[in-house]
């Protein structure tokens, strides 16, 4: 009489380290979430000593704030908009007009550049903000050029096609301590003090009732409407408030730069703009940083090796919409959730 014996097979470990995995990295989500604001200004405040140039990590975190502001209308409220660099252009003038022509201290330019930034946009916002889709980008981006020519035929203000010239703010005086802005490592962490305090408003705002009253209204605005909420003003309170974003970025790429182009007003930069939200992750609290730091960077790397660079950015672009559907940053949190 044979007898049968039978072994169960031992236990597989890799199930339990991929459980063990993901609970992990469902609470690094968690963590990075729940403390966004003083992790971007640390990762922020790092970047300079990690890039190789600090005019290069300038322009990022002032593009990166321009992003963020966008991000607001098209990734938060669900609002594409061609428009933006009205807002952007507007900053950068008012604060450069008042600073080259008038004399005026920076801090009164910094003030006006965002002031104008949000006139516009309640302007552009009250004219489009009652059309959806489609027909909202083309609006934004028809009133948005009515901006630009307008700043390209009063050259007795603008500087038309030549640019404004002069926004020179050397030294930054506080009391008897003086901070020198020609040497970049200064000038970033000048910048970053304004950015910093942007990031935190802009989380301040999506945390509260009417940061989730835009995302109703960007998942389902019928819902939304009929759930008693105002749609139209939130969205035009939304565009506002973007803009008041995108008009402090462009008054400190004003100071930055020392110079206004007409260029920050084209549509071009209302392109631009999209896809580095596109890229970093619409709708992400640090997505715009991360898209506005890997387009500049590739374009910093492509132009030094062929003047069709804007083809091979378009390439990459594909390639990463295609592979990072929700952008970088925001695929890298959705694989943390798995």
């Amino acid at each position: 009489m044979s007898t049968t014996t039978s072994s169960s097979p031992p236990p597989l470990r890799a199930p339990r380290a991929e459980a063990a995995a993901a609970p992990g990295a469902r609470r690094l989500r968690e963590a990075a979430t729940r403390h966004r604001v003083p992790l971007s200004i640390a990762v922020l405040a790092l970047f300079p000593l990690v890039v190789p140039f600090h005019a290069m990590a300038i322009n990022i975190l002032l593009f990166g704030l321009f992003a963020a502001g966008y991000n607001l209308t098209f990734g938060y409220t669900g609002k594409l908009s061609f428009g933006h660099a009205a807002f952007y252009g507007s900053g950068a003038y008012a604060c450069g007009i008042l600073i080259a022509s008038y004399g005026l201290p920076w801090p009164l330019a910094v003030a006006a550049g965002i002031a104008l930034g949000g006139l516009v946009a309640l302007a552009i916002g009250a004219l489009a903000i009652r059309t959806r889709g489609i027909y909202f980008a083309m609006v934004t981006l028809s009133l948005a050029q009515c901006v630009y020519f307008a700043a390209f035929h009063a050259t007795s203000l603008t500087g038309g096609d030549n640019g404004l010239r002069g926004v020179n703010v050397p030294t930054l005086r506080l009391g008897s301590w003086q901070v020198d802005l020609l040497q970049p490592l200064n000038r970033y962490y000048f910048m970053l003090c304004f950015v910093a305090l942007a990031v935190w408003l802009l989380s301040r705002i999506l945390q509260s009732p009417f940061g989730a009253v835009l995302e109703a209204v960007r998942e389902n605005e019928q819902r939304a409407r009929a759930s008693g909420f105002d749609v139209e003003r939130a969205k035009l309170l939304s565009f506002v408030i973007s803009g008041l974003f995108c008009g402090l970025a462009g008054a400190l790429t004003a100071i930055n730069l020392a110079t206004v182009g007409i260029d920050t007003l084209s549509y071009h930069t209302s392109g631009q703009v999209m896809m580095v939200t596109l890229l970093g992750g619409m709708g992400t609290f640090f997505g715009p940083f991360v898209g506005a730091g890997v387009f500049l960077a590739m374009e910093h790397a492509l132009t030094a090796v062929t003047e069709r660079w804007q083809l091979i950015v378009g390439v990459i672009f594909i390639a990463l919409v295609l592979f990072f559907p929700k952008g970088i940053w925001g695929t890298l949190l959705a694989r943390m959730e798995r």
